[in-house]
């Protein structure tokens, strides 16, 4: 079966709060599901790309939807595995006017807690292009760490090129100290880091844009591009450096989401051969349409849709 990306991770569903204020104020909910890894799976499928998800859901209701979705996205789903003994992660998420929602997450000890390196031997690597990681599978449980660097290692033996997104989720990890020491031992092996400038700065302890892309640089990474909210994103290689600017839209509804957005741009511009620069303009663009939608993948775009929301929308100034 042919497949271009891999990806591994923690699939959930989220309730999302119907109206505005505090959990115990929120009256009713809207039914969704997330996951970072689950979100680029979708996103990059609806672009066309065959795109191979791995991950452990419980035999329950829950898991059980989130299944029916997948294959309903078109998405590689070979890899999948019910665990019965585990049950499959929920979240609630508050709707707010202004900033970042509160998420009240129910995802201890669950079925994507016991992803393991089984999981990844019994993955068909052959012929695939990228693999794609982030740190919320490396902080999910040891096993779960450990598949991932199983993960890693697959993919470097398949000539594979290796994205990672820091994804930072400080509560999942036993101490913030431990968190840097895991995240940026990660991305010493992989090729592309994909952070946000506030978790460059955690995870690098430096100031700018250019010193954590150094930095990465540095430590073995091909490219970095570091996400900076609407104003765009900093693409920096061995070869280049370049600032890309973001599209302007009129209201952001919800910031969860555009990350995982951001990151299907650039994936689905490198898979389909374009530079570096076109990528992350592609990044952009689904990142800027994300944070217009409640909801955490609903409104990730077909090939046809990015290409009219990247022409019919304004851009920032350098």
């Amino acid at each position: 079966m042919d497949r271009q990306l891999i990806t591994l991770g923690e699939a959930m569903i989220v309730f999302i709060a119907g109206n505005e204020g505090e959990f115990t104020e929120i009256e009713s909910f809207s039914k969704g599901i997330a996951g970072a890894e689950l979100n680029v799976s979708i996103g990059l499928s609806r672009l066309g790309n065959k795109v191979s998800y791995i991950t452990r859901l419980g035999d329950d209701v829950f898991g059980h939807h989130i299944e029916k979705i997948i294959h309903e996205e078109g998405i590689l789903a070979d890899n999948i595995f019910i665990d019965k003994e585990h049950s499959t992660g929920f979240y609630f998420k508050t709707k707010v006017k202004d900033g970042d929602p509160k998420v009240h997450y129910f995802r201890k000890n669950t079925a994507a807690c016991h992803l393991s390196t089984k999981d990844i031997e019994s993955t068909n690597f052959a012929g695939a292009k990228i693999l794609h990681i982030t740190g919320i599978t490396a902080a999910l449980s040891e096993s779960s760490l450990e598949a991932v660097y199983a993960a890693i290692e697959k993919a470097r033996q398949n000539d594979m090129l290796i994205s990672f997104d820091p994804n930072i989720r400080v509560q999942l990890w036993k101490s913030e100290a431990h968190m840097v020491e895991v995240l940026n031992d990660i991305a010493s092996k992989c090729d592309l880091i994909l952070p946000g400038i506030k978790e460059g700065a955690i995870l690098t302890g430096k100031e700018t844009k250019e010193e954590i892309a150094d930095f990465y640089l540095n430590n073995g990474a091909k490219a970095v591009v570091i996400k900076n909210g609407a104003s765009g994103a900093y693409l920096k290689t061995l070869e280049q450096e370049k600032i890309v600017p973001g599209f302007k839209i009129k209201e952001v509804v919800d910031t969860v989401g555009a990350g995982d957005g951001f990151a299907t741009g650039v994936l689905s511009g490198l898979l389909d051969g374009t530079s570096y620069e076109e990528a992350v303009v592609r990044g952009n663009a689904i990142g800027a349409r994300m944070v217009t939608s409640k909801e955490d993948n609903a409104i990730l775009p077909t090939k046809e849709e990015l290409k009219d929301f990247i022409a019919s929308h304004e851009r920032y100034e350098v």
